[in-house]
């Protein structure tokens, strides 16, 4: 009988008392890795209440505590790094090179957290700027929301939660996590290791299940922030239940890469097929649309299609990997009707992807119709599809003429262009001669338009995470 996974509240583990729950499946091998119990909505409510109890207990915790706080939780995690690279591998076949990097980026992001919150300030308002203000003072100051809940993804189950927990403790608050199936192992590891770092218990609680626990933890009353990576159709679902309280959402992409006449084209290659195909192109900014100048279009296919070819696919547990399997059979099959949609549509298949169980090798599809699901959709796997555009204005249209709007990329050896594309690019974030995969800790992170709204980034999460309070003061003479 393969081992249950269950919710963790105030320290220990819960079990639901409804029972029900369902299997999770190895990509790699198609065996079952074991079996997740659907949080009921009684056990839901204990851990929202327990997070709330441990705010509250906490919620005078100096600056100087949670710091200490996060450095013990960061030793912790860096200690157990290779036993979270694991499971990253196994559950959901990400190559093991990208999962120990992934793994390597919690202790450093949690340090980050902590020198920012090191250095954090208030302000005073010039309150005698108004008449009456006069013998006044005021001043600003941020404090903690109370309880957070996170619905995390599958893609990177112990980055994304880190980019969560850390600012949310940091700001003082307590935090309550939803992760997607495939992640809850992972994030279960991370509670037991915060147990023993000792951090108070109910500052962090796990609840498991799918999207129905996602739903009733959004609209628990006592929840006053939610923090969502995930998709358009998620994010409908949570607002709607969640009602009247602050909405953080990471949301979907279809990446546009934009390759210039004047770029280095076999950078320019070289960069995206690793923003595409690397991870099996199961990230939010992954390239997903490279949109070529006419002039250097076929150039670049060419080229593309080369580094493509140089990229190893097999077994994620292969240190030499750069793509593994896809997080299932399903969304493998999934991915593979995106480019038996294109075909239809008339595209052309520059390198054909292979479908085998799990794993999917990469895809590269030129010029489909503005129809094609590669071009409107979100694809969430190795396929890129190539169009050629007439000039920078062509390319900028076809860019903006999405739905999506996260973080993109322009390869370019002109400043006046660069300038160009960051004020015309319309996304949340824009890299010159970087691919859109690129992305660091420090600086804002999220998107415009079914994007998503708020932002993640160490400082720009804490301040997501944290509000501002007014003090107003009358001098007494």
């Amino acid at each position: 009988m393969p081992r249950q996974l269950s919710a963790w509240i105030d320290g220990k583990f819960v079990e639901s008392k409804s029972g029900a729950g369902f299997d999770l499946v190895s990509p790699l091998s198609g065996e079952t890795l074991y079996r997740i119990i659907e949080t009921d909505d009684a056990t839901i409510d204990a851990a929202v209440q327990s997070a709330r109890r441990a705010y509250l207990a906490n919620r005078r915790s100096t600056i100087a505590q949670r710091a200490a706080w996060l450095e013990a939780l960061a030793k912790a995690f860096e200690q157990d790094a290779a036993r979270i690279t694991e499971m990253i591998v196994t559950t959901i076949g990400k190559p093991r090179r990208a999962a120990s990097f992934e793994a390597s980026r919690v202790g450093a992001f949690m340090r980050n957290c902590i020198a920012e919150l090191l250095t954090q300030r208030g302000e005073v308002l010039p309150l005698d700027s108004a008449p009456t203000g006069a013998g006044h003072l005021g001043f600003a100051r941020r404090i903690p929301y109370g309880v957070i809940a996170a619905i995390t993804p599958f893609n990177a189950p112990a980055n994304l939660l880190v980019q969560k927990l850390a600012p949310a403790l940091a700001t003082g608050n307590a935090i309550v996590v939803k992760p997607h199936p495939t992640g809850i192992e992972v994030a279960l590891a991370f509670a037991e290791l915060a147990k023993k770092a000792g951090l108070p218990d109910g500052l962090f609680n796990v609840v498991t299940g799918d999207r129905d626990a996602a739903v009733k933890l959004a609209a628990h009353p006592d929840v006053s922030v939610i923090s969502l990576t995930g998709g358009v159709a998620a994010a409908r679902a949570l607002a709607a239940a969640a009602g009247p309280k602050k909405f953080c959402a990471e949301l979907g992409s279809n990446a546009a890469n934009l390759v210039l006449a004047d770029a280095n084209i076999e950078d320019a290659a070289v960069k995206i097929a690793a923003a595409a195909f690397e991870a099996s192109g199961q990230q939010c900014i992954s390239a997903q649309r490279v949109i070529v100048e006419q002039p250097v279009f076929e150039r670049f296919v060419e080229t593309f299609v080369a580094a493509a070819k140089k990229l190893k696919v097999g077994d994620p547990r292969d240190n030499a990997t750069d793509v593994g399997t896809m997080v299932s059979i399903a969304a493998a099959r999934r991915v593979m009707s995106i480019v038996t949609d294109a075909e239809a549509h008339g595209a052309r298949i520059a390198l054909k992807p292979k479908l085998d169980g799990a794993y999917l090798s990469p895809g590269i599809i030129v010029q489909a119709p503005a129809l094609a699901r590669v071009v409107c959709e979100e694809a969430f796997g190795p396929i890129v599809v190539v169009q050629p555009a007439r000039d920078l204005d062509d390319a900028l249209s076809q860019a903006n003429a999405s739905q999506f709007g996260l973080q993109g990329a322009c390869f370019t050896s002109s400043l006046d262009t660069a300038l160009r594309i960051a004020d015309d690019f319309d996304c949340g974030s824009i890299w010159i001669n970087e691919a859109s995969r690129f992305r660091l800790d420090m600086y804002p992170f999220g998107g415009v338009k079914d994007s998503g709204f708020g932002r993640e980034g160490i400082r720009y999460a804490m301040e997501e995470y944290s509000q501002l309070k007014f003090v107003g003061l009358r001098a007494s003479r």
